[in-house]
């Protein structure tokens, strides 16, 4: 049976290996995600000791692959870093990346958390598709429902996610301006850490004020898992319009809870929301603006997408991803 690395941090990342990890049966190594200098020379040991098949949950420890002896699988949430450029990108980390690379090359054996990421490991890092299975991500039921529970007085649009360029908060905040104008009241509540910078939190505070959004955006900077389904049941949407997500699990996440989703067009969005969600081009700020007036003003819509919301997101559970995930460790070992 595979050793499967479970990492112990709280990130969306981190939750995959450890609801696998509650699910299979199997020999585990528990680590956290990020390392000193020490502690990736004693995971690396740890490692490169093992005589077992290794389960590598995330793509960043692919760097560790020259020092497994034995076949390994890995798991690809996204090539974010390969599709888009990071500000201020250290020397080392431009080592590590590339590490990365080759280390995702030499892997027996690549789960991709979408089938849009399948396609960039296609087309990014010549994976051949037959070394390549999608398991999709789950959700906990348990946890993700619809609650009663009113976290402010207000009416609000939801966004869940950091402030990294990518996630495309600028844009939003652009179409939530207009819609102020009309929807007295309503507020845009962002929930999530600003991401690796402190910079991408001064930028979006200069963008709000010249928006005049001052009063009107509100920071929950941190939410523990199980208070997310009051944010995402008592908010009038959820939106959620990154130019590039692996999976996404915010939208799986408030279509569990019976919020509306409007999103992303692109990447891998429109395989997690199916027909329940509104699907724009992120780029477009009015294509933005028109959607989430759509679901504030029409409550045929806002209840149908609600209902469907509800169905798609049954599709989705951690049970499912542990089962098949099981079957590629039983695959590896014939």
């Amino acid at each position: 049976m595979a050793v499967l690395v479970v990492t112990t941090e709280k990130s969306g990342i981190d939750r995959y290996s450890q609801e696998i990890a509650q699910r299979i049966k199997t020999e585990r190594i528990e680590t956290p995600r990020y390392f000193s200098l020490i502690g990736a020379y004693s995971f690396a040991r740890k490692v490169g000791s093992l005589d077992d098949i290794v389960h590598l949950p995330y793509q960043h420890f692919a760097r560790y692959a020259p020092f497994i002896k034995k076949p390994f699988l890995i798991t690809v949430h996204d090539l974010a870093r390969c599709c888009f450029k990071f500000e201020r990108e250290t020397i080392m980390e431009r080592i590590l990346l590339k590490l990365d690379i080759r280390g995702i090359k030499k892997a027996s054996y690549v789960i991709a958390v979408s089938q849009n990421t399948k396609s960039d490991l296609i087309k990014y890092l010549n994976i051949p598709a037959e070394m390549i299975t999608v398991i999709y991500n789950g959700i906990d039921h348990r946890i993700f429902k619809p609650v009663k529970s009113k976290p402010f007085d207000e009416p609000y649009i939801l966004y869940v996610g950091s402030e990294r360029a990518r996630k495309n908060l600028n844009r939003l905040l652009e179409a939530f301006s207009t819609l102020k104008e009309e929807f007295k009241g309503l507020k845009l509540v962002k929930v999530g850490t600003p991401g690796r910078s402190a910079e991408f939190r001064r930028r979006i505070l200069k963008q709000i004020e010249s928006l005049g959004l001052n009063e009107d955006v509100i920071f929950v900077d941190s939410a523990a898992e199980n208070d997310l389904p009051h944010y995402y049941s008592a908010a009038s949407l959820l939106v959620y319009p990154s130019l590039y997500e692996g999976f996404g699990l915010p939208p799986l996440e408030a279509m569990a809870c019976g919020c509306p989703v409007v999103t992303s067009n692109n990447s891998s969005l429109p395989e997690v929301v199916g027909d329940a969600a509104i699907t724009v081009d992120p780029c477009d700020v009015d294509a933005l603006t028109n959607a989430m007036r759509e679901v504030l003003t029409n409550d045929g819509l806002r209840e149908a997408m609600i209902e469907k919301g509800l169905a798609q997101a049954k599709k989705f559970s951690w049970d499912k991803t542990a089962e098949k995930t099981l079957e590629v460790y039983e695959r590896m070992e014939r």
